[in-house]
């Protein structure tokens, strides 16, 4: 079993993607934020559930559609809250998105906003493939009978 990561605290999770997509893959990346919006990410001011993840270009890694409101104390700067920010992989990394997003129906999504034991803004995004309204129906399923054991065992 795989070593599972030590992160210092998590900002925001998109509990919807584990819902509407069968993740397959999942990456850990950095994120470019201007000094306001890293105060803002730290006051836990982020939202990613309808955020999405795409590339401009070639190897240009972007979300859109993350928002992370305004710092009140920021100063004299505006702050555009719903800007294009950019993601930091290796070029293995992208390399193997980009080669799993050549197949139907996969797309990257958010996963969680966290801070890790370093103290930077991380990102952790999921290659999946989008489920049909009979598998989100099971998983619903699956956790009503787990939400049951644990009633019957505690």
């Amino acid at each position: 079993m795989a070593k599972k990561k030590k992160r210092e605290h998590s900002i925001s999770t998109n509990k919807k993607a584990y819902f509407e997509y069968a993740i397959e893959e999942k990456y850990e990346a950095g994120i470019v934020l201007t000094g306001a919006e890293i105060k803002s990410v730290r006051d836990k001011k982020v939202s990613i559930s309808e955020g999405y993840c795409y590339f401009d270009g070639d190897n240009v890694f972007k979300i859109r559609g993350m928002r992370i409101n305004e710092f009140k104390n920021a100063g004299y700067v505006g702050q555009n809250p719903d800007r294009e920010k950019l993601l930091l992989l290796t070029k293995h990394e992208l390399k193997k998105i980009q080669n799993k997003l050549k197949d139907q129906g996969m797309t990257v999504v958010p996963l969680e906003v966290f801070i890790s034991p370093k103290g930077f803004a991380k990102l952790e995004v999921g290659v999946g493939k989008g489920k049909k309204y009979h598998d989100k129906r099971e998983s619903l399923k699956d956790k009503d009978i787990k939400r049951e054991i644990d009633r019957y065992i505690s």
